[in-house]
């Protein structure tokens, strides 16, 4: 899917270049000028798009935090960044 929509921003970039080179140099700067007027806002609305998260994200990522925090707060041993529970230590059965 993100190889077409390269694909696809490629050919136009190319095409708009090809009739930037056959247009008259009056038309030439009328045409640089439209393409910096609607230029102008592109790059704040792509950093926008990039950080919006769909809901499902989102959720996602606070049930994992919500998951850490209650490991967190249970009774544990630590080995440095290795949490143990203690439900660990007791026998284990055979197998």
């Amino acid at each position: 899917m993100i190889q077409k929509v390269l694909a696809v921003i490629g050919l136009v970039v190319c095409l708009a270049m090809l009739l930037r080179m056959v247009v008259a140099p009056r038309r030439r700067q009328a045409f640089d000028a439209a393409m910096r007027r609607a230029s102008q806002g592109t790059g704040e609305r792509l950093q926008r798009l990039l950080r919006w998260r769909p809901t499902a994200r989102k959720n996602a990522a606070r049930a994992a935090e919500e998951a850490i925090e209650r490991a967190r707060r249970q009774a544990v041993d630590r080995e440095g960044n290795v949490y143990r529970p203690k439900s660990f230590k007791g026998p284990r059965k055979p197998h």
